[in-house]
């Protein structure tokens, strides 16, 4: 008989080991749905796991799970507690609406010859996130960035049947890519030579006692600028835009749901773990450095959105946007603050998920990069598909009863909290200039007449059934938001020392 409980205390491992593996047996295969098949059970699998233990952290507490049976700081932990649970659920369902959603997108924008091997790149990619989100050890850490970003180069530079630009857009993916990894690495390889570790829990301990220590200082400040490239944090964020325009639809839709959202919580991690008892060094990192970028992002990124004419550009411009209002919750270095910022971390990756989706339903249809022009009367041609994504873009701008509206509510009453005022008016002075483009979407939509290349366009229920269902999330997590808020509530307590 099989013994499950083997099964069951091996998840951790299994949840990142299981899409790996099965990577290379998707690019072997050759048959396009065979390879799409495999991807779609790696990743419900995924799911499976990351709810499992989800529910296990919730009951009995945080999971180490040593692999290989090393103990640290020796061996590489893996560790699921309620913040990398709350990670990985996130990561896993959006990698199956992804997935789901990819079959119909690789068709029509990838070479039949190259579908194979892009769903053992999307497996890998899954895989790494994952892994960065769970592991205890820092060069395992930079092993996980390494996976999840050279197979996104690789998915990016795949769009390149229908625009060329799209290897350029993965050339520079790459190359920015690889000076936040450098950075990154010398970081680590700092704190190792003044600790003698690296396992993260190790280096929390030893690291508090050289809280005056230079190389510490240098290392961790290497370790932060790496991640922020990573993360898309501005001014570090010049890869994005032109990787999230020119990839196929489908990477954009994983990209921006999954692989910023990944890196951001690590940069979390690092801020609120490494440096527990640093406090004068974190406040000079949160106050100095991230909020003035988060700032300058949230009207940097607005603004481009609002005169941008290319959509997946313009919806790339918002993202920046709305990493700067994630950045802000971290800044204020208070419980409330990262709670905020695991809120919107899980409600973002949903909105701009869903946005690719029904962008990237019409691009598939038109075989072009869409701007602004293409959505004039949308709302006659694929009625199902411009519903949807009116919805997120009113969630987007924070309406209420929508989970926008929610991740707004959380962040102003942080700040509040916080008595900084001026950073509150900056909040809802750039949330009433992002109805700039989110008006100029939706009047093109439902106000205008078609235009003659989109007379023909027609709703297709293989791309717009996982848009209805993260539509529905959006309204259903804004109405009934306890479950996000309470998984943020004890994702924040896990990492930030002074939330218990």
């Amino acid at each position: 008989m099989i013994d499950f409980s083997v099964f069951q205390n091996s998840l951790p491992a299994l949840q990142v080991v299981v899409p790996l593996l099965l990577a290379p047996v998707a690019v072997l295969v050759t048959i396009p749905f065979l390879s799409w098949l495999i991807a779609l059970f790696g990743s419900i699998f995924c799911l499976y796991s990351s709810v499992s233990l989800f529910l296990l952290v919730s009951e009995f507490g945080k999971i180490n799970y040593y692999m290989g049976g090393w103990l640290p700081p020796y061996g590489i932990e893996y560790i699921i507690d309620d913040a990398s649970a709350f990670m990985i659920v996130l990561i896993s369902l959006m990698g199956v609406f992804a997935t789901v959603y990819a079959y119909q997108s690789f068709k029509s924008e990838i070479n039949k010859k190259s579908q194979s091997k892009v769903y053992g790149m999307w497996l890998l990619a899954l895989g790494g996130l994952l892994g960065l989100v769970t592991t205890g050890d820092a060069f395992n850490l930079f092993v996980f960035l390494e996976i999840s970003s050279l197979s996104s180069v690789t998915l990016v530079a795949l769009g390149s049947k229908n625009d060329k630009r799209a290897l350029t857009a993965a050339f520079n993916y790459l190359l920015i890519g690889a000076v936040g990894a450098t950075f990154y690495v010398i970081g680590v390889g700092l704190l190792y030579s003044i600790t003698g570790t690296l396992n993260i829990a190790d280096l929390t301990l030893k690291l508090s006692e050289l809280t005056d220590n230079n190389s510490m200082k240098a290392g961790i400040s290497f370790i932060i600028i790496g991640l922020m490239v990573k993360a898309a944090i501005f001014p570090l964020h010049i890869w994005l835009p032109s990787a999230y325009t020119f990839a196929p639809s489908a990477v954009a839709v994983l990209l921006t749901a999954t692989a910023t959202k990944a890196a951001l919580y690590v940069l979390a991690r690092i801020l609120f773990t490494l440096l527990f008892n640093a406090d004068e060094f974190t406040i000079i990192i949160l106050q100095w450095v991230l909020l003035p970028a988060s700032i300058v992002a949230i009207f940097f990124g607005t603004i481009r959105a609002v005169f941008e004419k290319n959509i997946r550009k313009l919806l790339a411009f918002s993202s920046l946007s709305q990493i700067g209002y994630i950045t802000i919750g971290l800044t204020l270095g208070t419980a409330s603050g990262v709670m905020a910022s695991f809120i919107h971390i899980a409600n973002h990756s949903m909105m701009k998920a869903a946005l690719f989706m029904g962008v990237g339903a019409i691009s598939i249809q038109l075989k072009k990069n869409i701007e602004v022009i293409d959505l004039q009367g949308l709302s006659r041609q694929m009625p199902i598909t411009s519903s949807c994504i009116t919805v997120v873009i009113l969630s987007l701008l924070g309406i209420p009863l929508t989970i926008g509206f929610i991740s707004k509510i959380y962040l102003l009453k942080a700040v509040f909290s916080h008595g900084n005022w001026p950073i509150l008016f900056i909040i809802v002075l750039t949330s009433f200039l992002a109805l700039g483009y989110a008006w100029k979407m939706i009047e093109n939509i439902w106000m205008k007449e078609p235009v003659t290349t989109t007379i023909n366009l027609k709703d297709d229920p293989k791309i717009y059934i996982p848009l209805i269902f993260l539509s529905i999330f959006n309204i259903l997590f804004g109405i009934y938001a306890y479950p996000i808020v309470n998984a943020a509530f004890s994702a924040s307590s896990a990492i930030f020392w002074k939330a218990v």
